[in-house]
């Protein structure tokens, strides 16, 4: 089965952070190792989030929790130690309850597409899946 490849470029997403692979993210072949991509993802997702004005510290003394329940990545290329990169994120609704972050990272300044990742989340209150309400209106997804 011939799988057709989707071009993806910084410019799809709503948000983008820079970051710089430091040594230790490294393993002994020299390549970040792959749990290192989820610290960069997750990082940029809560930087998105306060950039639209979205505390998790005030979501949370409100009594509502974002949980993540699935992550999907795909390893396209690897970072090396001094690569500098973007994370960039998109978000988009997925039913009541359920808010899918986008996430790609490309290298610095060539461009090249490192992973492409999918983030599915929910808002809960007392460990059980609500709407995210004003979490809908404040990332423009009404």
């Amino acid at each position: 089965m011939n799988r057709k490849e989707i071009f993806i470029k910084e410019e799809d997403h709503s948000y983008s952070l820079g970051f710089s692979v430091r040594d230790y993210e490294c393993d002994i072949q020299g390549v970040v190792n792959n749990a290192n991509y989820q610290h960069y993802l997750e990082h940029a997702r809560h930087e998105y989030l306060i950039s639209r004005a979205i505390s998790f510290s005030r979501l949370h003394e409100e009594g509502i929790d974002l949980i993540v329940t699935r992550v999907e990545i795909e390893y396209k290329f690897p970072l090396r130690s001094g690569d500098r990169f973007n994370v960039c994120v998109s978000v988009e609704r997925e039913g009541n309850a359920r808010l899918v972050f986008k996430q790609d990272i490309f290298r610095v300044p060539d461009g090249r597409h490192i992973i492409n990742a999918r983030v599915t989340g929910v808002a809960t209150r007392n460990g059980r899946p609500v709407s995210p309400g004003l979490l809908i209106e404040q990332l423009g997804l009404e």
